[in-house]
This record gives C-alpha cells, structure tokens and sequence, in this order.
C-alpha cells in the first residue's frame, strides 16, 4: 500500500511540476534556436554547435546553478519528458529514411555489409576500453553505436531516460558533436594518404551515421582522390544513408543487446567483488578502497538521484507538441499551418506506434515508429507526398534542441555520474570513430574486391 501511494504522489507531483518545467525548456529551447548554429574554424577543421547543444549547456547551467536551485523533482519531470520527446524525434527521423528506401534496395553487397564494421568497431574494440576505465553501465550506452539521434530512443525505451546507460549516450553525443567532425577529418586524412585501400572503400567507412562526420570524412578523402571527388562523395552519402536506416534495427535488436551482453562477461568478475561489498557496479562507484567517506557520499548522492517519476502521456504529449510548435517556427521562420500538419502527422504516427507495440507486445514502440513512418513516407504509399511535405516543414534538428534541453534541465541530479566519466569519455570516444571507420573501410575493401 505504500508504494501505491507513493507513486500516486509522484503522479500528482509530476503533473503539478511539468508546465513550470516545460515553460522553463520552452524558453531556452526558443533562445538557443533563435541564436542559432556557431561555426567555429580550427584550421584542420571546424567545430559546428548547433542549437541543440546550446539547449543541452544551458538546461545544465540551469540545473546546477545555487542562486535558485532546480529541485530534484522537477528535474525528474525533465527527464521523464525525454522519453516521450525521443518517440517523436525517432518519427521525424522516419521520414528521413522512407524516400531513401530505393536506395537500400538497390544497394549492393559491399555497401550493406560495412555496417558491421560500425558494429564492431564499438562493442568489440571501444567497450573493452570503457570497461578498464570503470565507467559502469554508461559505458554499454557509450559504445553500442555511432547512430547518433536514434540511440537515444534505443537506450530511453530500454532502460529509461533516467539509467545510466542513457547518460552514456548522452556524454558521447555531446563528445561527438563537438570534436568527432575534427577528430574524424584528421583520422581520414591519414589513412587516406597511406594509399593502401579504395577511395570508394574510404567513403563507406565514412558513413558512421553522423552528417557532419561524413561530410568532413568525405572531405578529407577527396582531397586525397580529387579525381574521384563526384564517386566519392555520392558513396559516402549512401553509405551514411544506410548506417542510418539499418542503424535502428541493428541498434535494437543486435548493437545493444550484444553490448549488454559483453558488458556483462567483461564485468563479471567485478560485479562478484561488488556484491560482496555491497557496491553495486551500477553506480558506478571511483576507484579506491569501497567503505571510505568519498564513496559513500558518491553512492548516497547517485540514489538520490535515481528513480522516475511518472506524468500522464496525454500531458507529455500536449506540452511537447506545444515546445515543438514553437521551435520549428523559430527554426522555419515562420508560422504556419503545414507546421501543425507535420507536428499532427508526428503525433498520429507515435500513438499508433505505441498501440502496435501493446498489441504485439514483443515488438518495440520505436520500431513500429520507425517501420510505419519510413513505409508511409517512402514512394511505395500512395499519400506520401503530401505527408512529406507536411512534416518536411518541421526542422529535424529543432526536435533534437527540446529533447536535449529537457536533459540539459534533467543533468543536475546526474552530477556526480557525470563527474564520474568526465575525461574518460575521451578516449572513448576516439577509439569508437577510429574502429568504427577502419573496420568498415577494410570490410568495404574484400566486399568490393569479391563484387565490384
């Protein structure tokens, strides 16, 4: 009987506090979008914030600031917000995949296959690294995938926009936003010049799933192979292309569950200490001796932390769509009604996506999100103009700017976690993009030597 009414009162208390946050993240979501994307040259390449992660920096700032604190309720309601806001960035996605679905089919071989050297290249090389650098259950999120905006919704519908497998996601996101189109344009520049594998093959590795990346990773290999530059850039483009479309099913059905797995056999002998010292590996506790004072305060704050509290779907929905409505505006310039066609679109395609996934009930929400949107969008239904053109008014990335200032707001709480990881998101993260491209370069290499 407690529980029941404890979450009752959580219930009460969620629906109590999300318009105070919403209006919160409407503001900076509005800020940030009218600001816009800062494009920052390096020499060796640029670094490119766009509003999303202004969004993120500033819900932080807010979250942890101490003049007047953000309370770790209304943080939670932030964070519950994200999961419904993950459901509606993967239906916009959707109709990014359905008019590329020809695409996938006429696809050969060689393109298809160097999807698992992405596979590979983050379970099998960054995972391991993640685990000796003791980054607990973040590090399956950190290093499943490159796939960018869609591992968020694997990771929340999962595991909730609450674990700590969803801050993996999020520490890499931000590490890649910021530093993988640099990293990525020095990476390929060298490999390029070694002059031991196909330009062609060079461009398919240069699909990790990121537009920006590829983008710089084609850059770079074109500069090597100007004479290819039309093969090139039209290669990695499919590639990229098909890393995203594949990304959702082998991120939900093969990516995740294997890092999970992985995790678990790599972890197994310290998961047998934790349990003896009642530790557990979850969270994520420092290095050093498990019973002094440090780790003690690290572990009170993490469950302080921990725990969800629910609001109404209905309610998550209706202010969403409320935040939305204002940024794509901002993002198009203008107010207008094929706005709120797309945004009604988006909503009929996540409702239906959530009553197929009850009905079925082994077949996730976000699959059936990403399966019915790609068809009805694709030029195989015969609406598909029309529904394309009403959500093509929507701003993909304005989408991706709510979603990361609900987390930015929701990160106070996560502090110390994310002290925690700090630095070692690093190499991490450059050894993800680096085994991730190279492996796809030298499967591309032997599937273009056996096909063409």
């Amino acid at each position: 009987m407690s529980s029941l009414t404890t979450a009752a009162k959580d219930r009460v208390a969620g629906s109590r506090q999300t318009l105070p946050i919403a209006a919160l993240a409407l503001v900076i979501a509005l800020v940030v979008q009218a600001v816009g994307q800062l494009d920052i040259d390096l020499g060796v390449g640029s670094v490119i914030v766009f509003p999303m992660v202004w969004g993120l920096i500033l819900g932080l700032l807010v979250s942890v600031q101490k003049v007047r604190p953000l309370g770790i309720r209304l943080q939670k309601v932030a964070s519950a917000l994200v999961g419904v806001a993950v459901m509606l960035l993967v239906a916009r996605l959707a109709f990014n995949i359905g008019p590329s679905l020809p695409t996938l089919v006429k696809a050969g071989p060689a393109l298809l296959l160097q999807e698992i050297g992405h596979l590979l290249g983050t379970v099998a090389v960054a995972l391991p690294l993640a685990v000796v650098l003791r980054l607990g259950k973040a590090r399956v999120g950190a290093t499943f995938s490159l796939d960018r905006e869609p591992s968020f919704a694997m990771v929340s519908e999962k595991y909730g926009p609450d674990s700590d497998q969803y801050r993996g996601v999020l520490a890499m996101y931000v590490f890649g936003t910021m530093f993988g189109a640099v990293f990525i344009t020095l990476l390929t520049s060298l490999v390029s010049n070694w002059n031991i594998f196909d330009p062609l093959a060079l461009a398919m590795g240069a699909g990790v799933g990121s537009g920006s990346m590829m983008a710089a990773s084609s850059a770079s290999i074109v500069a090597a192979y100007p004479g290819h530059e039309e093969a090139i850039l039209g290669m990695a483009a499919v590639s990229n292309l098909i890393t995203t479309i594949l990304g959702v099913y082998v991120g939900i059905y093969v990516a995740l569950p294997l890092a999970d797995r992985f995790y678990r056999v790599l972890t197994r002998r310290q998961d047998t200490r934790a349990a003896e010292t009642t530790t557990p590996d979850a969270l994520s506790a420092p290095d050093g001796p498990t019973d002094d004072a440090a780790n003690r305060a690290f572990r009170e704050e993490v469950a302080a932390a921990s725990g969800e509290i629910r609001i109404p779907f209905w309610l998550s929905l209706g202010v969403l769509t409320v935040l939305g409505l204002g940024t794509a505006s901002v993002a198009a310039g203008t107010i207008g009604w094929d706005i709120v066609g797309g945004y009604a679109v988006l909503l009929g395609l996540v409702l239906l996506g959530l009553f197929l996934a009850k009905v079925s009930r082994k077949i996730s929400a976000i699959v059936w999100i990403t399966t019915v949107g790609a068809y009805v969008s694709s030029p195989w239904f015969f609406a598909s103009g029309s529904l394309n053109s009403l959500v093509g008014s929507v701003d993909f990335l304005s989408i991706a700017t709510i979603m990361l200032t609900l987390a930015g707001l929701s990160l106070g709480k996560d502090l110390p976690l994310l002290r925690h990881i700090g630095w070692k998101i690093i190499p991490v993260g450059l050894v993800a993009i680096t085994a991730s491209f190279l492996l796809s370069v030298v499967i591309a290499e032997f599937t273009l030597g056996a096909w063409g």
